[in-house]
C-alpha cells in the first residue's frame, strides 16, 4: 500500500450490496479502510457488510452513530461487536453514560470472544451543521467549543477518539493529545463540491491539522476513475506529513 493510503477511509454511501462490492472491488489495497453507515445498513444489514468484508473491504468502519439510552447503546455495541468491525461510533450527545456504555459493552465482547475490541468513536458535531444551526437546536455554544467539550467527554468515557469536522482537529488535538484518535470527514480535494457539508477543508489541510483518517465518500466513489481518485489522494496525504 502506497504511504497515506491507510488513513483514507471510503464511504460505501448507497443502498445496493452490488455497488458497493464492485468499489470495494475497485479500491483494496488503494485504501485504508471502508465505512458502512446508515443508508447501506438500513438497506442491506449485516449480511451486506459480511458481504463487502468477503469483497476484501479489510477493515470496516460501521458507522451507526447510536444515540439512544445506554442500555440501548450499549446491546447495539455488543450486535454490531458480532460483525467484527475495525471502528464503530456512538454519538456523544447520548451523554456520558451512554459512551461508557459503549465502552463495556465492547469490552465485554471482547473478553467474551477472545478478540481485540473494535476502536470506539463518538461523533461531536456532524459536518452539516454550523453555528446557526447550532443556534436552532438550541445549543448556544461556538461550533468548536461544543466539539472539544464532547471530545473530552468522549475521552473520559474511554472511547478510543471523535469523529469531527476539519475546522476542529487542531483544538481537539491541543486538549485530547497525539494518542486520541481524530477521524475526519467533510475533507474534499480543492476545486471539490461541497455537497452538503459546511465545515470542510482539503486532505492535505485536514492531515497538517492533526487528523488520523480521512473520510471520503463521492471524490472517490464518482470520479470516473475511483482508483486513480484514491491514488492522488493519498499522494496528496503522503506530501502532507
Amino acid at each position: 500500500m502506497k504511504p497515506g493510503s491507510e488513513r483514507i477511509i471510503v464511504a460505501l454511501d448507497t443502498p445496493e450490496v452490488a455497488q458497493a462490492v464492485r468499489w470495494v472491488e475497485q479500491l483494496a489495497g488503494t485504501v485504508g479502510a471502508f465505512k458502512v453507515g446508515l443508508e447501506f445498513l438500513h438497506a442491506a444489514g449485516p449480511e451486506g457488510v459480511r458481504a463487502v468484508q468477503a469483497a476484501g473491504a479489510g477493515r470496516v468502519f460501521i458507522d451507526g452513530k447510536f444515540s439512544d439510552i445506554p442500555n440501548t447503546v450499549a446491546g447495539a455495541v455488543r450486535s454490531t461487536c458480532a460483525l467484527n468491525p475495525w471502528l464503530v461510533n456512538v454519538h456523544a450527545m447520548a451523554g456520558p453514560a451512554a459512551m461508557r456504555a459503549a465502552y463495556e459493552a465492547a469490552q465485554e465482547c471482547a473478553r467474551a470472544n477472545g478478540a481485540p475490541r473494535p476502536l470506539l468513536l463518538a461523533v461531536t458535531v456532524l459536518t452539516s451543521l454550523d453555528r446557526d444551526a447550532l443556534r436552532a437546536i438550541g445549543v448556544g455554544a461556538e461550533v468548536q467549543d461544543t466539539v472539544v467539550r464532547l471530545a473530552l467527554l468522549a475521552r473520559e468515557a474511554g472511547l478510543d477518539g471523535v469523529v469531527a469536522s476539519p475546522l476542529e482537529i487542531q483544538a481537539i488535538r491541543e486538549v485530547c493529545g497525539d494518542g486520541f484518535l481524530i477521524v475526519t470527514p467533510g475533507v474534499r480535494p480543492a476545486g471539490g463540491a461541497t455537497h452538503d457539508q459546511s465545515r470542510v477543508a482539503t486532505p492535505g489541510a485536514a492531515i497538517r491539522a492533526g487528523a488520523d483518517y480521512l473520510v471520503l465518500g463521492r471524490a472517490i466513489t464518482a470520479a470516473a476513475d475511483p482508483r486513480a481518485a484514491a491514488e492522488s489522494i493519498a499522494a496528496e496525504i503522503a506530501a502532507a506529513g
